[in-house]
């Protein structure tokens, strides 16, 4: 089984018409959708990739990724490595507790307080945030206050998940992913997944997985199947039960999201979803890139499953489409057609220029070209900044598919990647302005890179954006030169003229708009004071109001809202 069956909808009980209609409303709300697979009674009967997302490459899960580390604690228990009720400062007893109140709570926390969310502390940490601490996360971890008893207050946090990635490594004396390569992995049939490492050859625990769809979409089904596969118990049944059922009265079992109607998922950011509907034999698993939280994928989720495996009269209904629904999933498509446009005249004068940034900028830019001296349609991209060189080959006739080291961890949640893979186009949107899209096909990102060319070509305007962040979602722009003289940059006169900065709870972090007075104006007239002295806001500058608004009590739709709209304005 490590090879997954496959079925048709009407073979068990599914109507084609009910998977249409779920493609439908997604395309209809505007849901961009990268994968989905459909299992029900030991097949899967529905599945299909928009292209450039295709079934043989693996995916980012972000915190998806918990529900994996979970059958790793589990594994470990079961091993006697250690027990869910041992003290968490057991494992650590080298490292320096907090003071006070602090230590006593620190004393009392337990693997099950770690694996319920449940460590007493005030504020989650995510997995942006995690990556960025420099030094020991265990002492990062040890030196942060508990505001409350280990137990009683259910705070989402990656900081958790790391912990329990640190005792597994402590314990076994190996990472999590080759922990799990002998117990899960292989009796799976799970070959590319990769789990980035954090300081010590950690594993991060809460995120950092990428897999193939059917991997992610196996972990469900080693669920549904109460931890047997191919008859062999892989996980205690028991310890599938607990990890998937309401520990402390709230939706979280064991890094595990619990449903009505005993379900539950694995949920990841932008949207990675495996959801496990045992009452109907049934696993959905669905990637896509949706706005901090997901929530309209969430619930489209919710609105088609499990309502489409209900009885219904009529399976042999065709739907609305005139499309035969294996032709339609077959020919699935996130990215649309390249537009014919002419070139600019300019793409000869600013082609091998090397332009050199102004000033020193947050993006560590030293400097890019464009080379649009290659006769078979594409351009090629450099970029020089602090991590290294790196280049993009750019589709100018029709998208183009290729890897890059290029940098962007303020775009991307945080990683920054070696080699990505990468799907690229450019056109020249003006007589003066070359529009580059890169869709990153391992990941839920696509950027989007403007070069504006001023002065006849020895000026230009570096920006670029992205479509989904939990930080800001454009990055501050960039002007740069080409450099006559020796090494002397053209005069700066001029440069910016009519460049107009635009603000928005979802494009821009809490620090941009607290140190703008003019932004910070708005805030201060839109959101009460005692708000605004909210030390989470304070913690959170590199976020967005979009992501951090909504765990701030008191912070409403109805407040962000104004404060976008008057944003807007500016």
């Amino acid at each position: 089984m490590n090879k997954l069956k496959r079925a048709l909808p009407e073979d068990v009980g599914v109507s084609p018409s009910k998977i249409e209609a779920f493609l439908d409303d997604a395309e209809s709300k505007g849901i961009e959708l990268h994968s989905f697979m459909v299992y029900r009674q030991q097949s899967v009967i529905a599945e299909g990739w928009w292209w450039p997302y295709r079934s043989d490459i693996p995916h980012m899960l972000h915190s998806a990724t918990k529900s994996f580390l979970a059958v790793a604690v589990g594994l470990a228990i079961h091993e006697n490595y250690f027990g869910l009720h041992d003290k968490v400062v057991s494992f650590f007893p080298d490292n320096v507790l907090p003071d006070g109140e602090s230590s006593k709570r620190a004393q009392s926390m337990t693997v099950e307080h770690l694996l319920t969310q449940t460590s007493g502390h005030g504020v989650g940490q995510s997995g942006g945030e995690w990556r960025n601490i420099e030094g020991s996360w265990v002492d990062k971890f040890f030196e942060t206050s508990l505001d409350h008893e280990p137990g009683s207050e259910f705070v989402y946090s990656s900081a958790t998940s790391f912990m329990l990635s640190a005792i597994i490594t402590k314990t076994t004396g190996v990472p999590v992913r080759d922990f799990l390569e002998p117990r899960l992995f292989r009796p799976l049939g799970i070959k590319l997944l990769n789990w980035d490492d954090g300081p010590g050859e950690v594993n991060p625990g809460g995120n950092g997985i990428s897999c193939l769809s059917e991997d992610f979409l196996k972990l469900g089904i080693l669920h549904l199947q109460e931890g047997m596969w191919e008859g062999k118990q892989i996980l205690p049944k028991e310890y599938v039960k607990a990890s998937t059922t309401s520990q402390r009265g709230n939706q979280y079992g064991y890094h595990w999201w619990t449903l009505s109607d005993d379900g539950y998922q694995a949920r990841g950011m932008f949207g990675q979803y495996v959801t496990v509907l045992p009452n109907h034999d049934a696993v959905v698993m669905v990637t896509g890139a949706l706005p901090q939280g997901a929530m309209a994928l969430k619930e489209l989720i919710s609105q088609h499953f499990p309502s489409m495996f209900l009885p219904s009269v009529g399976l042999a209904s065709e739907g609305n489409s005139l499309i035969p629904l294996q032709t339609r999933l077959d020919h699935l498509n996130l990215l649309p057609s390249v537009e014919s446009r002419p070139e600019s005249q300019l793409a000869n004068v600013v082609s091998k220029e090397r332009f050199a940034a102004k000033r020193s900028n947050d993006d560590g830019v030293i400097s890019f070209t464009l080379d649009f001296s290659n006769a078979t349609g594409f351009c090629i991209f450099h970029l020089h900044d602090h991590r290294g060189f790196h280049q993009v080959q750019v589709g100018l006739n029709g998208w183009r598919e290729g890897t890059t080291s290029l940098s962007g961890a303020k775009l991307h949640h945080g990683y920054e990647f070696a080699q990505l893979s990468v799907v690229s186009r450019g056109l020249w949107t003006s007589e003066d302005t070359f529009e580059m899209t890169l869709q990153f096909n391992e990941t839920a990102f696509r950027d989007v890179i403007t070069v504006t060319f001023l002065n006849g070509g020895r000026v230009a305007k570096l920006d670029r954006r992205v479509n989904v962040n939990s930080f800001g979602r454009q990055r501050p722009t960039i002007w740069c030169s080409t450099l006559v003289k020796g090494d002397e940059l053209l005069p700066s006169s001029g440069l910016g003229a009519g460049h107009k900065i635009t603000y928005s709870i979802a494009s821009s972090t809490v620090g941009e708009l607290l140190d703008n007075p003019e932004t910070r104006a708005i805030l201060e007239q839109e959101v009460p004071a005692q708000l605004l002295e909210d030390p989470r806001l304070e913690k959170a500058r590199m976020y967005t109001f979009e992501m951090v608004g909504p765990r701030v009590k008191g912070m409403g739709e109805d407040v962000l809202a104004r404060v976008d709209a008057k944003l807007a304005a500016l």
